[in-house]
Formats: structure tokens, sequence, C-alpha cells
């Protein structure tokens, strides 16, 4: 692998791994904020009418920015119909089959998700509820999320690639 590829690969692996680990803590809060929920609706009898959507957005973001940790270490669902008996090299070539069509289709998210932050930052769009929070910073999450992903797919095309060119040497 050349080193400036071999660089990347270390970086965004890094990245993804770091933001994953953190991010991975963040089941906790949203666990925090349902009980909290839970009390002040049920015990305390004081609703709080921003709970509930703070939890979906905590939720959204965990997962999101969750993708590329869940593809460095493989963790992703696969279905494993034909992939399971492969050899190494067969699964490098499924990999990098399947890595175009998930690079296509991040691509294709990662640009709508451009478009519409740059709408909901222009419009200042609102959910449409009582607590009406603004939307902007878990689109900006989502897209930050998708970037990692995006990342993270070229990384692994990258390693398939090296471990394609292993098998022949």
């Amino acid at each position: 692998m050349p080193r400036f590829i071999s660089l990347y690969v270390k970086f965004v692996d890094l990245i993804c791994e770091k933001i994953g680990r953190f991010v991975m803590y963040w089941v906790f809060f949203m666990m925090f904020l349902l009980i909290l929920s839970f009390i002040t609706r049920n015990i305390i009898n004081f609703p709080l009418m921003w709970i509930i959507e703070m939890a979906q957005f905590t939720i959204t973001a965990y997962y999101l920015l969750g993708g590329g940790y869940s593809m460095l270490t493989d963790d992703h669902v696969r279905m494993d119909l034909f992939y399971g008996r492969l050899s190494k090299k067969g699964k490098a070539k499924m990999d990098i089959f399947t890595s175009v069509f998930l690079i296509f289709y991040l691509f294709l998210l990662f640009f709508g998700s451009i478009t519409s932050l740059i709408y909901t930052i222009e419009t200042k769009q609102k959910l449409f509820t009582a607590w009406a929070p603004y939307v902007w910073p878990i689109k900006t999450l989502m897209l930050i999320g998708i970037l990692l992903m995006l990342l993270q797919a070229f990384s692994t095309l990258f390693k398939d690639f090296s471990k394609l060119k292993e098998e022949k040497n």
C-alpha cells in the first residue's frame, strides 16, 4: 500500500475509533433521559416536554456518529448466505464489489445532508412540537456521521485491495 494511502487509513481509523468510543457512552445519557421522563411523567406528574425529543436526538447522533466505528470493527450487519464460505481473497473481492455500492450510497447521503443542512440553516428550521428545538444541531451531526462512514468506507476499500495484493504475493 502506498505511504499516502497507508497514512490515510491510519488517520481515518484513528478518528473513527476515538469518536466511536466516545459516542458509545451516549446510550447511557439516553437511558438517563428516558428514566427521567418516566419519573417526571408518572411519579412526579410534571412531564418535561423536551425530554423525549432530546432522547431521540441523542440516539440519532449515537448511531450516525458510531457508524464509522462499527465499520472499522466489522460489527455491521452482513448477510452471511455465501460470505462465510468464501476464502480470504474471495471475501476481499466481495467486499470490494459491495464497497462500490456503499460508497455511491454514502455520497448521495452526504450531498443530500449538505443541502438539507443548508436549507435548515437558511430557514431557521424548527420542529413543530411544543419544545420547538432548532434542527441544525442534529443535521450537523448527521452530516459528520455520514462523512465519517464515507471516509471509513474508503479506508476499508483500501484495506481490501491490500488484502488482494498480499494474496497475490
